[in-house]
């Protein structure tokens, strides 16, 4: 029987929201090179895996006990908060990276009392520091953090250090593990290409400087 995570990740891959491709890798904005690339945007644009997302982080709410409001990230992490907010029944609050330049100058959007429980919704983790610069700034408003949802974590060492040191519980709908898991099951890789995505995972950018010689 397959798990959440593994069906999560086979729909991410069905309609290409994450590709990937270790002998043909993909330049991150950081200039870094990476064998795989993610967009869960992509799912917003497709209905029924929009739903299947928007049903899997219902499920994984009570994970964080009862959220007063749910918070998402800009900007990928926006829509679906929203829609996880819909569901719910919930107010819903974003917050950006920084304040606006103009106007109220706000960088959190939306109304809430203080010592509310906030919920924070990503679409992906990486290193983790976006997702704890949006707690903080949660947290210095008055709000109550119970902890963050994503859709996507790849998984890094460090994304684990840091929420385990600012103690921020997480819960991910599927992660690298199971991804890859899925994409060879599915022949969408190769145990060889299993085993260049893995060693990507270990060290990124080590991975990047041996391919970019």
């Amino acid at each position: 029987m397959s798990t959440l995570s593994s069906l999560v990740a086979s729909k991410l891959l069905e309609i290409k929201a994450i590709k990937l491709s270790p002998n043909d890798p993909f330049t991150w904005a950081s200039g870094l090179k990476s064998p795989i690339y993610c967009d869960n945007r992509i799912s917003l644009s497709h209905p029924k895996t929009r739903d299947f997302i928007k049903e899997s982080l219902k499920s994984k709410v009570w994970a964080f006990g009862e959220p007063d409001v749910i918070a998402g990230v800009a900007t990928a992490g926006i829509p679906h908060g929203a829609l996880l907010a819909d569901l719910l029944g919930k107010p819903f609050v974003y917050v950006r990276s920084k304040s606006k330049a103009h106007g109220r100058q706000n960088q959190i959007e939306g109304e809430f009392e203080k010592g509310a429980k906030m919920l924070v919704v990503e679409d992906l983790i990486s290193t983790g520091m976006s997702s704890v610069a949006a707690c903080d700034t949660l947290i210095e408003a008055g709000a109550e953090v119970i902890g963050v949802l994503a859709i996507f974590t790849y998984s890094f060492e460090q994304s684990s250090k840091v929420f385990g040191e600012r103690k921020i519980p997480v819960e991910t709908l599927t992660n690298y593990r199971s991804l890859l898991s899925e994409a060879l099951a599915t022949n969408y890789i190769t145990e060889s290409e299993k085993e260049l995505l893995e060693s990507w995972n270990q060290d990124p950018k080590a991975w990047s400087e041996r391919v970019g010689e």
